[in-house]
This record gives C-alpha cells, structure tokens and sequence, in this order.
C-alpha cells in the first residue's frame, strides 16, 4: 500500500482475482440447473409444454400441437 491509504495498485485488493470466483455458480456447464429428473419439455415451434418424462428425453418427445419434436 504506497500511499498509505489502504487502495494498494490497481487491481488488487478485496474481491478482485480468480480466487474469489471460488463458490459462486454452476460449473462449467453453467445455467440455473434446469435439467435433472424434473421439469418440462418445450415445444420450439409452438411453445407448447410437457412434464418431463424420467428416462426419456425431451428430443424424442413429440409436441402434440404441431408434431415438432420437443425441448428442454
């Protein structure tokens, strides 16, 4: 800390730097976690929405609208 105030350069200090990142967010993956067991498929033509069904993913899953196939 040069001047004495307690700023020390630029870029150091409290909340900067890779370290602090540590905690915060999903991984690599990122995303609010929309996935797992739960949840609905989404048609991307329509909108249209279904539970999701364990064990089956939503891609082979047809919108019964439109017939597109569906989302998560």
């Amino acid at each position: 800390m040069p001047r004495g105030d307690g700023t020390g350069p630029r870029g150091m200090g409290p909340g900067t730097g890779r370290g602090q990142e540590r905690g915060r967010g999903r991984g690599r993956m990122g995303g609010p976690g929309l996935l797992g067991p739960g949840g609905n498929c989404v048609c991307p033509v329509c909108g249209a929405t279904l539970p999701h069904q364990r064990g089956v993913p939503c891609f082979e899953m047809t919108c019964p609208k439109c017939g597109a196939k569906m989302t998560r």
